[in-house]
């Protein structure tokens, strides 16, 4: 019981920091990355659906992303979402494509980037916390019931506390990384 509720911790920690990496690529940091258009979501027969089922994302240029529908139809839907998405571009349609360009981040837009990473991390962390907090409280109960010893129980919080520092970590390398990558000029 105390291994399963110990793996069970590690794999919800695991994917508390795969979410925050994810949330992370959808910070712009400068350059066109087709991850940026993760959350945008089109209008697309009065459904809303995601960006990538209804068209396809390349970045050819550093600074530039293009934006192919799969039904012209919807060029004006994709256009309009982009627009109002909260990536701050301003996309331009030819008719069959939509490009994106990615103007070059002013100072004061890094810092509103960095402020919303730190907030995703600090999301992150507590999130870790709140897993080890139940999983703390499993292996006291399993305690208190007497299905393992104090020992047992003691060595399992040790684990479970360096399980939830290297996810901690984890998440702090990772936002040192994104600010050093909005911060690059």
């Amino acid at each position: 019981m105390i291994n399963d509720t110990l793996k069970d911790a590690e794999a919800k920690m695991g994917k508390a920091t795969e979410v925050t990496r994810e949330e992370f690529t959808t910070i712009r940091a400068g350059r066109a990355n087709a991850a940026l258009f993760s959350k945008i979501m089109v209008e697309y027969y009065g459904t809303p659906t995601p960006l990538q089922q209804v068209a396809s994302i390349q970045t050819p240029e550093p600074r530039v992303a293009v934006v192919t529908p799969f039904d012209k139809s919807a060029l004006g839907a994709i256009e309009r979402a982009i627009r109002d998405s909260d990536l701050g571009v301003n996309p331009s349609n030819d008719g069959a494509i939509i490009r994106v360009p990615f103007p070059q981040l002013t100072e004061e837009r890094r810092k509103e980037f960095i402020k919303v990473a730190k907030t995703k991390a600090e999301d992150a962390r507590i999130a870790i916390r709140n897993i080890r907090r139940s999983a703390k409280e499993a292996l006291e109960k399993i305690a208190k019931d007497g299905d393992a010893g104090k020992d047992e129980v003691a060595r399992a919080e040790k684990a479970l506390e360096d399980l939830t520092t290297k996810a901690v970590s984890h998440i702090d390398d990772m936002l040192k990384h994104k600010e050093a990558e909005l911060l690059e000029v």
